[in-house]
């Protein structure tokens, strides 16, 4: 006799209701139709899947209550994250007003103009039915009019766009779909033969169309390289604002947050540097659909949410994702290979610039996420470095390995994980990537990964991109705002005083080991003068242009309030700036792996 099947659990219904647009307030309830006849508990996420770090969003829950038939129920919070109410007869309505005034994509936001939240930040799961069905009812009240709804929910009765029903499987596709709300600008495109919607928040006069255009290019060619799309339809959620920048994936959509000059200009068909930023982002979030939602580290099969989940590989799923924003670009025909060029440059000199590549493995950046990537302080670049960049890095060493000999490449392997562990739901294993590029390689490549994954040696890019005729080259920086990839324009720095000013000449960083450091800077300290001159971002910067390497110099700051001066002697300037290009003359074995990786 087969054993019978559990009873299915009665829905959980939730309800959202914009209580208080000034005050920034949201109400929000939960409905349990037969609550536990211990006492319903009910717990709410620490953290949200896509952004490695404790976001404890309990405390924006102002007040929290409970009815059982209109009567008050006693509820109590029992731990930073949990809330527990007596036993009564259900069914039991749990409401909650939440204070939304945060405009990343993490938590929720709500004024007179728009509306937003990630659902981990706003709904309370009741333990014990993470696995029931959700119906949510999302409600307008006086001051929306003319609002519409953007969300990748499947609608149960709410119209198209509109205010109402929606539905989710479970509380994980619950929190898996945020939801926009206002007076958006829309635009739609197909890929892969599945709809994809854009939805803009915030003023904006971008060329939506085009974006449209364009993006349908970036998605088409990801759904191919994996075969096919994994969602029935697709949203791009956006916010135009004046300075912002960032984005989170979800399984069928993607928030994004973007400066209102990213947006493609209507009437301008070139691609200038601020929209190449919104679209490497946008590639970069629809990539993670399926490298991230779907290929995932077992550590994350299925997500704690009340706590943290360790993985090693973060360098993989983020790192690749990195290296696949920009070369999606490329391989759509958005850009050319010299623009691509460009653009890893960029990568290459961030990390050539951050001494702590050489402390910190991305493998250990990777398990060390939840307390320091996310945590940056005035140490970090000394001590850390970025699994997203690095990472990329990474990436890109690991595909020119994979087609040394012209049988794979990292698309092969991002397949094999599609097929293998993204499909059936298995979350790969730790050194799960390192065995399955290893039979992709033919050959054991446990050193590459001890070396440049597990280890901090220096990453060979100059030599392997030689390999495949694109010359790599180096010289110092021109100053704060240059960002490599490009000749410089202006005359190069000879010197250095190893530090990086902010605000009103305060140290925001002092470099491990540079002539700031050992003169006994610190950050935190304010330049007042510098070789006898008042100190300005001017002053340094003509310093350093002009001074000789070996030259002393005094230095007076603040440190609190405490004036002191300390003599620094000017080091060389780095070369940690640096650029690509396609070679002149490279041989024809070189010409023709340049061509299967850059098309030229």
């Amino acid at each position: 006799m087969l054993p019978s099947s559990p009873p299915a659990l009665p829905p959980t219904r939730y309800r959202i209701v914009p209580l208080d647009l000034h005050a920034h307030l949201y109400q929000v309830s939960v409905t349990v139709d037969t609550p536990d006849a211990a006492g319903q508990a009910l717990r709410l996420p620490t953290w949200v899947p896509g952004s490695y770090l404790i976001r404890e969003f309990a405390r924006h829950f102002v007040t929290v209550r409970a009815e059982c038939n209109g009567i008050p129920v006693a509820i109590t919070k029992t731990r930073k994250d949990t809330w527990q109410a007596v036993p009564c007869a259900g069914p039991l309505v749990v409401t909650a007003q939440v204070y939304a005034h945060d405009m990343s994509v993490r938590t929720a936001y709500l004024d007179a103009q728009r509306g937003y939240f990630n659902g981990a930040s706003m709904f309370l799961c009741p333990v014990g039915r993470e696995a029931a069905p959700c119906i949510v009812d999302i409600a307008a009240t006086a001051g929306m009019d003319g609002w519409q709804v953007a969300t990748a929910l499947p609608r149960d009765g709410a119209a198209a766009g509109g205010f109402g029903t929606y539905r989710a499987a479970d509380y994980d596709e619950l929190i898996d779909h945020p939801v926009e709300t206002g007076v958006l600008a829309t635009a739609s495109f197909t890929a892969g033969g599945v709809p994809h919607a854009i939805a803009v928040a915030g003023r904006q006069h971008g060329d939506l169309p085009r974006l449209a255009r364009d993006l349908a290019r970036v998605c088409q060619w990801q759904v191919d390289l994996f075969g096919g799309a994994p969602f029935e339809r697709y949203l791009f959620q956006i916010v135009a604002v004046t300075e912002g920048y960032g984005g989170l994936e979800h399984r069928a959509s993607t928030s994004l947050i973007c400066r209102r000059d990213e947006l493609p200009r209507v009437g301008e068909e070139r691609i200038d540097d601020a929209y190449l930023n919104l679209l490497g982002l946008a590639s970069h979030e629809y990539f993670h659909a399926w490298n991230v939602k779907r290929i995932k580290p077992a550590a994350f099969v299925p997500y704690a949410l009340a706590q943290e989940n360790y993985t090693r590989q973060l360098w993989a799923f983020e790192g690749i994702t990195s290296y696949y924003d920009d070369l999606a670009l490329l391989r759509c025909g958005l850009i050319d290979a010299p623009r691509y060029l460009e653009l890893l440059a960029r990568v290459i000199t961030t990390v050539l610039r951050t001494p702590g590549r050489a402390v910190q493995s991305v493998a250990d950046s990777s398990f060390d996420a939840w307390i320091k990537f996310y945590r940056a302080d005035e140490n970090t670049p000394n001590a850390g470095v970025s699994y997203y960049a690095k990472g990329a890095l990474v990436a890109c060493l690991l595909d020119l390995e994979l087609r040394r000999d012209d049988t794979s490449s990292l698309n092969a392997l991002m397949r094999v994980l599609w097929e293998r562990f993204g499909k059936p739901g298995i979350g790969v294993p730790e050194g799960g990537i390192l065995a399955v590029a290893s039979e992709l390689a033919g050959r054991d490549l446990a050193p590459f990964f001890a070396r440049y994954v597990d280890g901090t040696a220096e990453l060979p890019l100059a030599a392997m991109l030689a390999e495949i005729g694109v010359d790599m080259m180096l010289r110092a920086s021109t100053g704060a705002k240059d960002r490599g990839g490009k000749p410089a324009g202006s005359a190069i720095d000879r010197s250095t005083l190893g530090l990086r000013v902010g605000a009103d000449m305060k140290l925001s960083t002092v470099l491990r080991d540079g002539p700031a450091m050992r003169a006994g800077l610190s950050a935190g300290d304010v330049l007042m003068a510098v070789d006898g001159m008042k100190a300005s971002a001017d002053a340094v910067a003509a310093l350093l242009a002009h001074g000789t390497p070996g030259t002393r110099v005094r230095v007076h700051a603040f440190r609190r309030d405490e004036l002191f001066e300390v003599d620094a002697t000017l080091d060389a300037a780095p070369l940690d700036t640096c650029m690509l290009a396609l070679a002149a003359a490279p041989s024809a074995a070189a010409l023709a792996r340049r061509k299967a990786w850059l098309g030229v």
